[in-house]
């Protein structure tokens, strides 16, 4: 079976922040690295060349498939702000209701940037979904 792609990496998050081209996804993403410290109590980690990810969770498919990815984490990628691990948690659906501009899709919440949503429902559901992952899905 394939390799997971996505793992943990000793890269350094502050250097490869520090890198962002786009100065409005630099700024955002230092301020989602805060948030997302704060919130989970994780030290950030680079996962693969461009996700920025705290904790970290089993997962097994049916299929056999299995790794372990990290529980919540973003990438201030060039179109947007990607986020992951936050739509998964049941709370999720109300709380993307008052979030403000974004969209979803494949498991990601988009959004273009932090000033296009209210940062207090956005930290509701790293909340959510932080839980979610290393409780409801962690496997050991």
């Amino acid at each position: 079976m394939a390799e997971n792609k996505t793992q943990a990496t000793g890269a350094s998050v502050d250097e490869f922040l520090a890198v962002v081209e786009h100065p409005v996804r630099r700024s955002d993403g230092s301020r989602l690295l805060a948030l997302m410290s704060v919130i989970t109590g994780q030290e950030a980690q680079m996962w693969g060349p461009t996700i920025v990810g705290f904790g970290r969770y089993h997962y097994r498919y049916g299929s056999g498939r299995e790794g372990d990815a990290a529980s919540v984490g973003f990438s201030p990628r060039k179109g947007a702000l990607s986020l992951y691990g936050l739509t998964a948690a049941p709370e999720s659906a109300g709380l993307l209701g008052r979030l403000g501009k974004h969209r979803t899709g494949a498991g990601c919440l988009y959004i273009n940037r932090l000033g296009d949503v209210d940062e207090a429902v956005l930290a509701e559901l790293v909340r959510a979904g932080y839980r979610h992952m290393t409780t409801v899905l962690h496997d050991g």
